[in-house]
């Protein structure tokens, strides 16, 4: 466990702010196209956190052009730089997979 814990140290960012299901958050990536590195922002509403250590996960749901697509990120990944909450939410649950069934204004 001790050499587990050692590797996992090294790649944990201790900067990430913290965030819960719910929450509409902007998440700056660093995307490579060919032999470029830009900066993109993926904006939209936290459906879920899980993973322990290093290997924890988000999924964040937007409506692009009227389509939803769904992205799971890292939260330790060393393409993120940074992570900011737009508005927080009130929820009550770990999961919001039932926004997936939402349209219109209830979202």
């Amino acid at each position: 466990m001790d050499i587990l814990d050692s590797i996992s140290k090294e790649e944990i960012q201790n900067e990430v702010q913290d965030f819960s299901a719910g929450d509409t958050i902007k998440v700056h990536f660093n995307y490579r196209e060919a032999e470029k590195t830009r900066t993109q922002i993926f904006q939209g509403i936290v459906l879920q956190k899980k993973g322990s250590r290093n290997n924890k996960t988000f999924t964040v749901r937007k409506i692009s052009h009227g389509v939803s697509v769904e992205r799971i990120f890292p939260l330790h990944s060393p393409q993120i730089k940074k992570i900011e909450i737009v508005r927080a939410g009130k929820a009550k649950k770990a999961k919001f997979f039932h926004i997936r069934k939402m349209k219109g204004s209830k979202i």
